[in-house]
């Protein structure tokens, strides 16, 4: 089986997995990326064949319009006092359950409501699990676009290695649901990503950080076997 063919595969089994785990009545935080794309299908067609309830509360334009398509009811989170269930993917993962998210740009509200939730379910193929945080991704921050300059300076004293994310078929920059810029900052791996999360957060002008510490719950993991097949891993 062609590798893209199993990173689909992989993608669609933690995603169908995830979306089975939602009971009925839940509101759902409703994840954004190629992986969490399986999920909202899959809630789509179970309110569809079986009926089921929920309300999902997005993580970014997309997910709503997404959710939108396959049938589920979309609040804000002025409508809701809690989340039941978040599912989104990541793109790295280490072995205290600890990510690395954002590479959509969604990584604020994302953390808002990642944090609601009573669960977060993080779905990812095996290539997502990392040692050690930073090691394979850049860590994205939503900054005000006014701050660009002075937190890359602030970024390079630390080590980093900023660089402001740039559109694809686009001119210029790549812009947040709110408005705001992404800088990516590179380290030669993250060694205390608690402390790190913390550090970045407290430099003027970074809105958030996509350092995703203490928040996940349960991992669902595709992963290949031996003899080709698909299957999931479930971390709690």
């Amino acid at each position: 089986m062609p590798h893209e063919e199993q990173t689909k595969l992989m993608k669609q089994s933690v995603g169908i997995e995830a979306a089975r785990m939602v009971n009925d009545g839940d509101i759902v935080g409703l994840g954004t990326g190629s992986t969490a794309i399986y999920m909202i299908e899959e809630l789509g067609r179970r309110i569809r064949d079986e009926g089921l309830k929920i309300s999902g509360i997005p993580t970014s334009f997309d997910s709503a319009v997404l959710a939108r398509k396959h049938g589920i009811p979309v609040q804000t989170l002025d409508d809701v006092d809690h989340i039941d269930i978040a599912i989104d993917g990541a793109d790295e993962v280490d072995p205290q359950k600890q990510l690395i998210k954002g590479r959509g740009a969604a990584h604020l509200r994302e953390k808002i409501i990642d944090g609601m939730a009573v669960q977060f379910v993080v779905v990812v193929d095996e290539s997502k699990q990392v040692d050690r945080l930073g090691t394979k991704c850049a860590v994205p921050l939503e900054v005000l676009p006014l701050a660009v300059l002075p937190v890359m300076a602030r970024l390079e004293d630390m080590g980093g290695s900023p660089a402001l994310r740039m559109g694809v078929s686009k001119d210029g920059p790549v812009i947040t649901d709110q408005g705001n810029m992404v800088i990516d900052v590179r380290f030669n791996g993250i060694d205390d990503p608690r402390k790190m999360e913390s550090t970045l957060n407290n430099i003027p002008g970074i809105l958030e950080n996509g350092l995703f510490i203490d928040l996940a719950t349960t991992i669902l993991i595709g992963r290949v076997t031996a003899n080709g097949e698909v299957e999931v891993e479930k971390r709690g």
